[in-house]
């Protein structure tokens, strides 16, 4: 769990004169974002430089000629006067916008889809959901492939983002109001909601920086395992694809289809599979349930705050205020949602390579290289680590992977695939630790439940079997 899991850092400016403006100011915010855009003291090549780097608002105001001071005062006049939710996503786009527009650390900047690579994606779905038919009893689930610009994925995932998030941001808000005495709270509203309105703002500008690195990154709508884009839309980066390949030495075409494999293999899961995206963001809901702020250090913040020293508030978050305790919910909460992830990707894992390794010769490496991405802790971890406090252990991913795969031996992929009928039917974290016993455990016989409830629902259709025909319809309205 990160150290300073609600440190916020300030936005990058973007320069009107792009590279040139960074030559000629490189201290006013242009150039590449910070390497880490969860944390303060950022300074030298990338960061915010300059005399007092480590307190932001004294950076953004210390060293800003005339007109980047004025546009600091708007930002500062927008930070207060926010009256949303927990967080103001209006400048968590912004921000992750210009940080898309500035490029990333090779170089690489942002650049419209063309008509050739929308092309190339569309046959690589297509082609991947032909495959993938003889890897898995779950049916097609993406109903249309397009390829996405950086900037047009920070727009289409902004909305899984702000679910993810606001439970935790609309917890820790709320403790920036409560830790005053009932009977004062009254007389210090003004102060309570100029608070909460510089935390919202805080919030937004920390996940702004954050989505708008990882879209520098990501090849696809599922790169962290949980469904971030609109539902039955199969999205890959091409850019950050080119990019991924550019050293690997396999063909650019291998490289993109067996990414769109993996983001194919996401589609069907999460069609077919209709609790599990509820599965998963309510375990981060409960996890927000369980944080526990400060509310000591809070209180002498709050008690000592100046109105005219905002950066105060700033640096007591930047100490560590919110650092989520360790309470049993909390440690369930995030048990479920790191065996549910690994669960997921180590599916995906096997599926895609059950349907790639007879057709690509580079399917191993390709395998390989995702594997050891996922484990290098790239910004997708980082998001997680800092925002919710998770960390995914590649080894969970390997042995998820492993199981599956023995699953498909012992029992076939109709066997296997029948286990995503209802979470409790899933292995468990314990399982992870013994694969071949839940492997080889007897089954439960679920056929007399199943006839059972069918009569009592009218006739509904066993969840667990294979859609085909008119019943694929009848399952996914009764699922």
């Amino acid at each position: 769990m990160s150290d300073t899991p609600f440190g916020f850092g300030l936005p990058p400016e973007e320069p009107d004169d792009g590279d040139e403006g960074r030559k000629k100011d490189p201290q006013s915010g242009g150039g590449q974002g910070p390497a880490n855009p969860f944390g303060f003291g950022m300074s030298g090549a990338g960061g915010f430089g300059g005399p007092g780097a480590d307190n932001p608002f004294a950076a953004m105001f210390g060293s800003l000629n005339p007109t980047d001071l004025g546009a600091a005062f708007q930002q500062l006049g927008q930070m207060l006067s926010y009256e949303g939710g927990p967080v103001n996503w209006d400048m968590a786009k912004q921000i992750a916008r210009q940080t898309v527009a500035q490029g990333t650390a090779d170089g690489s900047k942002d650049a419209s889809v063309g008509a050739s690579d929308r092309k190339a994606v569309e046959e690589a779905v297509r082609l991947a959901d032909l495959w993938l038919d003889d890897a898995t009893s779950l049916p097609s689930g993406a109903h249309s492939s397009v390829a996405w610009s950086r900037a047009e994925w920070v727009e289409a995932t902004l909305p899984a983002w702000r679910e993810l998030v606001d439970p935790v941001a609309e917890r820790v808000g709320n403790a920036m109001g409560d830790v005053l005495p009932e009977e004062m709270q009254a007389m210090a509203g003004p102060l309570i909601g100029m608070m909460r309105s510089m935390g919202g703002a805080m919030f937004g500008t920390q996940i702004g920086q954050a989505v708008g690195v990882l879209a520098g990154e990501v090849v696809g709508s599922s790169d962290i395992g949980l469904p971030l884009g609109p539902a039955g839309k199969a999205a890959l980066l091409p850019l950050n694809i080119e990019t991924f390949g550019k050293d690997l030495g396999v063909p650019q075409e291998e490289v993109r289809l067996y990414i769109a494999l993996r983001e194919a293999a996401h589609q069907r899961l999460f069609a077919h599979v209709p609790w599990l995206r509820s599965h998963l963001f309510g375990a981060v809901d409960g996890y927000a349930r369980g944080i526990k702020v400060d509310t000591g250090k809070l209180e002498d913040v709050v008690g000592q705050f100046d109105p005219q020293n905002p950066e105060q508030l700033q640096e007591a978050l930047q100490q560590g205020m919110f650092q989520p305790e360790d309470t049993p919910e909390q440690k369930a909460a995030l048990a479920r949602l790191e065996t549910a992830l690994a669960l997921v990707e180590g599916w995906v894992d096997a599926v895609v390579h059950a349907a790639a390794k007879p057709r690509l010769s580079s399917a191993d490496a390709l395998r390989e290289t995702l594997r050891r991405r996922r484990a290098s802790g790239g910004p997708a971890e980082q998001t997680f680590a800092t925002l919710i406090g998770l960390e995914l252990r590649p080894r969970r991913l390997r042995d998820a992977s492993r199981l599956w795969a023995s699953l498909t031996d012992a029992r076939g992929v109709d066997g296997r695939d029948a286990l995503w009928a209802h979470p409790d039917m899933l292995p468990t974290a314990t399982d992870l630790d013994d694969p071949d016993g839940f492997v080889h455990r007897e089954q439960i016989d679920f056929s007399e439940l199943d006839k059972m409830l069918g009569e009592a629902a009218g006739g509904t259709p066993d969840l667990r079997k294979k859609d085909d025909g008119e019943d694929k319809s009848k399952g996914d309205d009764t699922e």
